[in-house]
């Protein structure tokens, strides 16, 4: 069955648009070639990350951010938030070990939003 925009597997509800049209679109090349629905989300996914996104390496990115009156921890491309916290520092905490628990690298950023910093690289 081939997805589209508006009909598409609730695993890829959490990708920001972007991500998830590519994903798609991956994912109904990979149906014609008779892989399995669950294979092809997975490739999708991964595939449409690194075109989108420029990751290659295999690596998970995240991202420290502010937001409103608050911090947020969450995976690069997503919009679901992981943590949250009052302060950027209390955030950090949190955000560094459970980044280096999982092999991922970690972008954070000015309140302004502009890119300060990367670890973990």
């Amino acid at each position: 069955m081939p997805w589209s925009k508006s009909n598409y597997p609730t695993s890829l509800k959490n990708l920001n648009s972007e991500v998830r049209e590519k994903a798609i679109e991956i994912a109904n090349a990979l149906l014609d070639e008779n892989y399995s629905e669950a294979r092809a989300i997975s490739i999708a996914t991964a595939k449409a990350h690194e075109y989108v996104e420029g990751k290659s390496e295999g690596r998970p990115h995240y991202e420290v951010k502010s937001r409103e009156n608050e911090w947020i921890f969450r995976k690069a491309g997503s919009d679901h938030v992981m943590f949250k916290e009052d302060t950027k520092s209390l955030l950090l905490e949190k955000a560094k070990k459970y980044v280096n628990e999982h092999n991922g690298i970690l972008n954070v950023f000015h309140a302004d939003g502009s890119h300060d910093h990367t670890l973990y690289e």
